[in-house]
Formats: structure tokens, C-alpha cells, sequence
């Protein structure tokens, strides 16, 4: 497993993603797109609950694309690069279950861009985020302009693209780009910890608050509102709304299948 740039386990309902180039901090390099691509395609068909994404090494989640691959690329091939990246970040946001970023170091450009895509953010208290791009002549290619300033709102995200600038995990929380800040030693069990605690929801109800919240905030409020009761509605028809409330008055735990 080591000879692959991607790591893939699962453990019960929850798959983790591990970028395992920590000699290149991580960096996105065309097979490492491949392998990531190629996973959240092959989880579209069966989503476990959750899936985690995180950075072999200590020192990067992803320092961002690999430079020294991109460096003598042609107008033509630099577009079907950032496609590739986009339709990344597409599988990503649409997955039927929730994608979960742990950020252990390094984030940066199209790791940084990586982590957006995903439904929320953790990070160590060690972990540097920002989009460099500028400093190399060009903007973020994977979605950074439009997912960092729908995070963390347009006028940071100007700041931050156009300074260029490397922000701290305590600094990313301060302005909402990440969700927390725990110790380095103490990512990933917090972050597997929430993972386990969403896993036990309905996850028809999940993949529903994921698709009305993704399709609705950017929209009229109106129409987002009507996406919203067309799905409340549509979950009555489902088992585990009915095996969900019926666990409720009886007081007990809920044992959802997802049908």
C-alpha cells in the first residue's frame, strides 16, 4: 500500500483518505488527482457514512499542486488541470455523505482548495492555510475564489488571495475558515470522535441537509425554502424516518439502515 500516492481505509461506516506523498508535503500531482478522483467516484454508487481526509507525513494535509509538474504546462493542459480539480471538489461536495478535512499541517493553494471542498474543517494547532498562488504568477485553480469567499465571506477572501498570505489554524478559526483547532497529538481522534457521532444519524437525513444546504446558499431564499420541504417531506416516505421516531417514543437508540 505504500507504493500508492493514495491511502484508503475503512473502519465500520467511515472511510478515511490519507495523501501519502510526505516527501513532497503532500503535494497534488496528476495521480495523486487520479486516486483521489477515482475513490469519491467509486463512493458516489455506496457512500459509507463519513469519510475523512487527511496527510500522511505530520507535516502536510497538501503544501498544494506539485509545481515542478505544472511549471511547463501550456494554456491548453493548465485548463484540463483545474478541470480535473474542479470536477475533484464537484465529487466531493456531492457525495451523499459528509467529507471531513483534517488539516495537520501545511495546507496550502490546491490543498488548501482541497479542504474547502469538504463539508467542514479541523486543524492541528500546527497548521499554516492560505492561497499562495499570486507569488507564482497565477490565482487558485480548483475552486479557491469562489469556496474560500463563500466561507469566510468576500472581502477576507480578497485579502487573502490577493496578500497571498499564510494564515495560523488560531487565525483560519478567528475568521471561520476552520471549524476548529486541537492539538496536533489529538486530530484525528477528535476528528474520528464527530465522524462516530455522525455515522449514528439517519444518513438519508444527512444526504438530504448536504444537498439542500449545497443547492440553497447561493440561491433565492424562496426557492431554497421549497428545496428544503420538498426533501423534509420526501424523508416520510423512508424507513428510518419511520424506525427513527418510533426509537423516540419509545426511548430508545434509533437503528437506521438507510433505506
Amino acid at each position: 500500500m505504500t507504493d500508492t500516492s493514495l491511502l484508503v481505509t475503512t473502519d465500520g461506516e467511515i472511510t478515511t483518505l490519507t495523501l501519502n506523498r510526505p516527501d513532497k508535503l503532500n503535494a497534488l500531482n496528476a495521480a495523486l488527482l487520479g486516486e483521489l478522483t477515482l475513490a469519491f467516484r467509486s463512493m458516489s454508487a455506496g457512500a459509507p457514512r463519513v469519510v475523512i481526509v487527511t496527510g500522511a507525513g505530520g507535516k502536510a494535509f497538501s503544501a498544494g499542486v506539485d509545481i515542478g509538474e505544472m511549471s511547463g504546462m501550456s494554456t491548453v493542459q493548465a485548463k484540463a488541470r483545474a478541470d480535473q480539480g474542479h470536477a475533484l471538489a464537484e465529487l466531493i461536495e456531492t457525495l451523499a455523505c459528509p467529507v471531513i478535512a483534517a488539516v495537520g499541517g501545511f495546507a496550502l493553494g490546491g490543498g488548501c482548495e482541497l479542504a474547502l471542498a469538504c463539508d467542514f474543517i479541523y486543524a492541528a494547532d500546527t497548521a499554516k492555510l492560505g492561497q499562495p498562488e499570486v507569488n507564482l504568477g497565477v490565482i487558485p485553480g480548483f475552486g479557491g475564489t469562489q469556496r474560500l469567499a463563500r466561507r469566510v465571506g468576500i472581502a477576507m477572501a480578497r485579502e487573502l488571495i490577493y496578500s497571498g498570505e499564510i494564515i495560523t489554524a488560531a487565525r483560519a478559526l478567528e475568521i471561520g475558515l476552520v471549524n476548529a483547532v486541537v492539538p496536533k497529538d489529538e486530530l484525528l481522534l477528535r476528528v474520528r470522535a464527530l465522524a462516530d457521532q455522525i455515522a449514528q444519524k439517519g444518513p438519508l437525513a444527512i444526504a438530504q441537509a448536504k444537498r439542500t444546504m449545497l443547492r440553497g446558499v447561493t440561491g433565492d431564499m424562496t426557492a431554497a425554502n421549497e428545496l428544503e420541504a420538498q426533501a423534509f417531506a420526501m424523508l416520510f416516505g423512508s424507513e428510518d424516518q419511520k424506525e427513527g421516531m418510533k426509537a423516540f417514543v419509545e426511548k430508545r437508540k434509533p437503528e437506521f439502515k438507510g433505506r
